[in-house]
């Protein structure tokens, strides 16, 4: 069975809940994350519901990439420092303002609606979903636990503080419009992971 986010339309830039896009919650004393490369301000791209992927679970995992110099800062990588990955406990309320500078929103927020497919692999889930609606393949916006589909070798990050490998949360593709769309390259994949027993994450990209 194969969990997908799918296109449910635009909605406020401060929606609760599973989004691509808009402005993150976050705890009130938040910091815009800044790429370790360019020190500019990273670029938000989505926010997760923990309870969409794991039953019974609070909080939200948050993912930025710096966007300020495409390709140069190495954001696809989830140790490098362009893009950041956070988990936040008890679904957070604040919403964070973004700096005056550098590429930090997206030009459209997206809602996504979740569809179980009885299927055993996300991309045959998200095939046999297009089949099954007419709607267009790009409006599978991802999808929420199970396992990940990787475009290339199975890079699953590391948690550095218990150095275990950590739990797949999401796989997401770039949107449903290529002119509001999240950059993984052109036609690539995000992969959000988090370690529970440390409260980390991490974030990398593939295509």
């Amino acid at each position: 069975m194969v969990k997908l986010m799918t296109y449910a339309g635009a909605v406020a830039v401060d929606a609760p809940g599973t989004r691509t896009g808009g402005l993150p919650h976050t705890p009130p004393a938040f910091e815009w994350p800044r790429c370790r490369e360019c020190a500019g301000p990273m670029q938000f791209l989505a926010q997760v519901s923990l309870a969409d992927g794991v039953a019974g679970s609070a909080g939200l995992l948050s993912i930025s990439m710096c966007q300020n110099d495409p390709g140069l800062c190495d954001e696809w990588d989830a140790n490098a420092g362009g893009n950041r990955a956070f988990v936040f406990g008890a679904d957070p309320v604040h919403v964070a303002t973004p700096p005056d500078d550098g590429i930090t929103l997206l030009d459209e927020c997206c809602a996504s609606r979740f569809v179980q497919v009885d299927v055993e692999g996300y991309l045959e889930a998200a095939e046999h979903w297009h089949e099954q609606t007419n709607r267009p393949v790009q409006d599978v916006l991802g999808q929420v636990g199970g396992q990940a589909a990787w475009l290339q070798n199975d890079e699953t990050p590391v948690c550095g503080s218990c150095a275990r490998p950590m739990t797949f949360l999401v796989q997401l593709e770039e949107g449903h419009d290529h002119r509001t769309s999240m950059n993984f390259g052109g036609g690539g994949s995000g992969y959000g992971f988090r370690c529970e027993p440390c409260a980390t994450a991490a974030f990398l990209w593939q295509r």
